[in-house]
């Protein structure tokens, strides 16, 4: 018979045994524990002497599951500072009018969550009390991502705390008044309060990852000493199914970020069920942390559970533990005791012996209330194991009970997501649990009160107490009076005006030497963030490489294989760019924290993040409303932009589309440059409204979108005139006339005005020279800069009207009075110029790339969708002919002569 616990022959070739009697020796131990003790004998002793090995520093593959218990025994624990009792007193009002508040919007039917917080109040409680860095302390104060539906529990703190009213409380999730609150945490929205929007998504987790490396960025590059603050994410079981949630876990363990802790709240219920009905999410969580390199911490019972473990001479309560699935954890939480012994204990003699022991009420109190994050002992355990952690991220695996002290109508019910009320009885009930100090008068027509201690109780002013302790109120947003950013000399941009001679030049290199001269400028080079997933060859960003730095924490710890060439790729701990792997989502959520960082930090940074347009808006659009959401303000530039510039890369990488998708976003201002001066006057201005002084009325929490392309073609000067630069930032502006080009037009020839964006201006150029040197046709080009802005600018003009104020769109001030038909062209979905068709007063036409993109050559994708300067003309000449103003027979010879 064949030893399974043997180990194989071609294993011993791969690991030459230089004692193989002291192996046998080991393995004989193991065999005979086995057979003496049982299996589960022999793998506790296994398990326990890998903890061992681990302790003493012995190099071997961690454990990636360790036993359904708390990883820091009760013995361990340290003595908690503060006032227990006065903070049991604090938590439960603020669960009160957590609930409270849900329950009175609710006959507004505006919804809210009340499970959530219920189970989560201790996590966050021993977080205020203790360990929560304001920020009027040195430094940044803490960062916290607070899960989006805990939020009734931090507002009641706040209200607690004096900072929000009752009138704040009645109008959660009512904004339009002015004097409400956001549903979820939303600095756009209360940015006195709110960071960091948060809410499922499993974009929390992933910003707050790369929150904690940006810090570690800015001191490394001397611009400010973070190297206090700490990143905590407080997270549902739930929401680590998102796949964004852990796609980051490998960098924070990679760059041993001990300044970032994951608070995952395990109550082990998603929204409509259980989280692994049949499985273990703890363990499953476990091992996925601790594979990727992270500290687990998990408190999973309370206190009542020690009497159990003691008991458990056999360790068959652990295994009995570790084998029951959650769902079924779930059911005990509302079933009696005698189900209870039943099927939990009653699947093992030995658990049957050791249940003869226990009342009903232990069973009871172990099974339906103890729980480790129910404890403020454990949490506090827990977040002291946490901060004191060095080397690596640390994650909190903290089980709960959703909808723990709101009744057994609530208490891990499948619907408790969904379900937005108590009863007056079900109040009364949790009032009696809390023993709080609210009289059954208080009720008035049914209307559950709002309860406060008083201004000048013992409980608020602990709570005051500790916050001043620990640095002022949290979670706090602080908006800095930070001085203008100076801006950079005028001939860095003057420079392009010129254009580049005979010189090919795509904008996707203009905007790499605009940076360039930018990153040099000694008031605010340091101030750039460049930020690109490792396609920065692809862009032409390698200069970069050698004067700048990539930054890594560790520096460069080897020689690289191009050292011996003049851009060779160079790492350094104080590296000023982030060249990320393959992943557009943890680069943007670079962007965000460093296009925030002027208020975390107080430092204005300006980062610039380079990627395939196709990448950015259609992958990461979510990351797109979070930067918004939170008031970023920096450069967003999709390269290699358009459907037909990108030769040969076929439909996945022909984006036809992102002007699109950022048009629906409010904070986003879109541009689709066409020459290099226009990206220099977009950029100079976006530095100037974002960093500078903005004008009266604008807005600086926005970002830029700019898309440039990787078509090397002459750069032309910028044309003479007023009002070039004015055009370029409002979207709209006459490149030339007919007659400006040399193309000297009969009197009484026809005219159009033909306007183009991006790429597509070049087509239309050479249109213009077809329509007048074949067809006798006058047409002056009008160059697009933001079909998007040209849009918003309208519909201001239209709500001002509807204001009683009269205010022309820009777009119909700059056409006005000139000849002819306007026809569009776009390197994009036809729906991009005709944004604006509504408020043309002229006649309209587009032309755009519909559809999906396609492998082949510029001329042949352009011929494809219609778009090239033959199409042009013909469409030119079809919309003159509807007018009369050329023969109708002219659109048929056209399109017989360029076949199409």
């Amino acid at each position: 018979m064949t030893d399974p616990y043997a180990i194989q022959p071609s294993e011993l070739d791969q690991l030459p045994d230089r004692d193989p009697e002291e192996t046998a020796e080991w393995q004989a131990s193991l065999d005979a524990v086995a057979k003496a003790a049982g299996p589960h004998r022999a793998a506790y002793l296994m398990r326990r002497t890998l903890e061992r090995a681990e302790g003493n520093g012995v190099a071997l593959p961690k454990l990636l599951e360790t036993d359904y218990v708390n990883t820091i025994p009760t013995a361990a624990e340290p003595s908690a500072p503060g006032d227990e009792a006065l903070e049991r007193r604090i938590t439960a009002w603020n669960r009160w009018n957590a609930a409270a508040m849900v329950t009175r919007g609710a006959k507004h039917g505006v919804g809210g969550h009340i499970a959530t917080f219920a189970s989560a109040a201790w996590l966050y409680e021993t977080g205020f009390n203790h360990f929560f860095k304001g920020k009027e302390a040195d430094g940044s104060g803490d960062q916290l991502y607070i899960q989006g539906h805990a939020s009734p529990g931090i507002y009641a703190r706040a209200f607690l705390d004096g900072r929000l009213t009752e009138a704040h409380l009645d109008n959660f999730r009512q904004e339009a008044g002015g004097n409400g609150l956001p549903s979820y945490p939303h600095p756009r929205r209360l940015p006195w309060l709110w960071e960091f929007p948060t809410v499922s998504m499993g974009l929390g987790p992933l910003s707050a990852i790369y929150q904690a490396r940006f810090n570690r960025y800015l001191t490394a590059r001397g611009i400010k000493d973070v190297s206090e603050s700490h990143v905590w994410a407080f997270l549902g079981d739930g929401e680590m199914d998102e796949p964004e949630s852990t796609a980051a876990l490998a960098l924070a363990s990679r760059e041993g970020l001990d300044n970032l802790t994951f608070v995952i709240n395990c109550n082990l219920q998603r929204l409509d069920g259980p989280v692994r009905a049949n499985f273990k999410i703890v363990q499953e969580l476990e091992a996925q942390f601790r594979g990727a390199g992270w500290n687990v911490i998990k408190s999973l019972w309370g206190n009542a559970w020690d009497e159990l473990f003691q008991l458990d001479t056999t360790g068959a309560l652990v295994r009995r533990l570790r084998e029951v699935p959650d769902a079924q954890v779930q059911t005990y939480q509302t079933r009696d005791a005698a189900y209870i012994r039943e099927d939990f204990f009653g699947k093992d003699p030995a658990l049957v012996e050791l249940a003869k022991l226990l009342s009903d009420d232990k069973i009871l109190e172990c099974f339906h209330l103890s729980r480790g994050g129910h404890e403020a002992s454990k949490v506090y355990a827990a977040y002291k194991a946490a901060v004191e952690h060095k080397g690596g991220p640390t994650v909190i695996l903290a089980q709960t009970v959703k909808g723990h002290t709101l009744g057994a109508g609530f208490a891990s019910k499948n619907a408790n997501h969904q379900m937005k009320k108590l009863s007056t009885d079900e109040f009364k009930q949790m009032r009696d649990l809390l023993e709080l100090p609210i009289k059954d008068s208080d009720f008035i027509d049914g209307v559950v009160p709002y309860g406060h201690p008083g201004a000048d109780s013992p409980e608020v002013r602990y709570l005051q107490e500790r916050r001043a302790a620990l640095g002022g109120p949290a979670p706090a947003r602080r908006t800095h009076a930070l001085a203008p950013l100076p801006s950079a000399a005028d001939k860095t941009f003057a420079s392009f005006d010129k254009g580049s001679g005979s010189q090919n030049v795509a904008t996707t290199m203009a905007f790499v030497r605009l940076v360039k001269d930018l990153v040099r400028d000694k008031e605010t080079g340091k101030r750039w963030v460049p930020i690109v997933p490792d396609e920065a060859r692809t862009f032409g960003m390698e200069s970069l490489f050698p004067s700048l730095g990539i930054y890594s924490p560790k520096g460069q710890t080897y020689e690289p294989v191009d050292r011996d060439q003049l851009m060779y790729y160079k790492e350094a701990k104080n590296g000023q760019i982030l060249n990320e792997g393959i992943t557009e989502a943890g680069s943007m959520a670079d962007f965000i924290a460093a296009s925030t960082s002027y208020a975390t930090h107080g430092e204005a940074m300006i980062p610039f993040y380079i990627f395939y347009s196709m990448f950015g808006w259609q992958r990461t659009a979510d990351q797109m409303w979070q930067l918004g959401d939170q008031l970023g303000r920096g450069f967003l530039v999709g390269a290699t932009a358009g459907r037909t510039t990108l030769t040969g890369e076929g439909l996945q990488h022909a984006d036809g589309h992102s002007p699109v998708i950022a048009a629906t976003n409010p904070a986003a201002l879109s541009y689709d440059p066409a020459f290099a001066y226009e990206v220099a006057a977009i950029v100079k201005d976006g530095i100037r409204r974002m960093y500078g002084e903005a004008a009266p009325g604008e807005d600086s929490n926005v970002f830029y979108y700019l898309t440039v392309y990787n078509e090397p073609i002459p750069q032309p000067a910028k044309p003479a005139g007023l009002g070039i630069d004015e055009g370029i930032v409002k979207g709209l502006y006459r490149f030339n006339t007919a007659e400006s080009a040399g193309l000297s037009p009969a009197a009484n020839a026809a005219r159009i005005q033909l306007l183009g964006s991006g790429t597509a201006i070049h087509w239309t150029l050479k249109a213009q020279q077809l329509l007048a040197e074949e067809w006798g046709v006058a047409a002056d080009v009008w160059s697009a800069t933001s079909w998007t802005e040209l849009r918003r600018d309208a519909l201001d003009a239209d709500a001002a009207l509807l204001r009683g104020e009269e205010r022309v769109p820009y777009v119909r001030q700059a056409l006005q009075g000139a000849e002819g038909p306007v026809l569009a062209v776009s390197d994009y979905m036809r729906q991009v110029p005709d944004q604006i068709a509504q408020w043309v007063e002229q006649d309209w036409s587009s032309l755009g790339a519909d559809g999906f993109g396609l492998s082949d050559t510029r001329d042949a994708a352009r011929r494809y969708f219609g778009v090239d300067a033959e199409s042009i003309v013909v469409a030119a000449l079809a919309q003159l002919a509807r007018r009369g103003e050329v023969k109708a027979t002219a659109v048929k010879e056209a399109r017989e002569r360029y076949g199409l």
